[in-house]
């Protein structure tokens, strides 16, 4: 349940990454609530390392927004670069 928990916030913080970062994507907004999920479990993942979370614990909200403006400028980067 905790990775279905981090999706669902995953796909809210994407669509927020989305207006904080606004722009062409070159994937649309499909791809670019993806890549918040992706967000939202690197941030879990990095703050569990870092010892911010509990093993039981999900990342919050803001991590997971902040995992996926990270991962949403990584995509971009490597989009134009190509």
């Amino acid at each position: 349940m905790d990775l279905l928990g981090w999706i669902f916030v995953g796909l809210l913080a994407g669509a927020l990454a989305k207006l904080v970062m606004p722009g062409r994507d070159p994937g649309g907004c499909v791809v670019t609530i993806l890549l918040g999920i992706a967000g939202a479990l690197l941030a879990g993942f990095v703050g569990r390392l870092a010892g911010f979370y509990a093993p039981e614990e999900g990342a919050g909200f803001v991590a997971a927004v902040l995992g996926s403006v990270a991962v949403l400028a990584l995509y971009r980067w490597f989009a134009v670069r190509r």
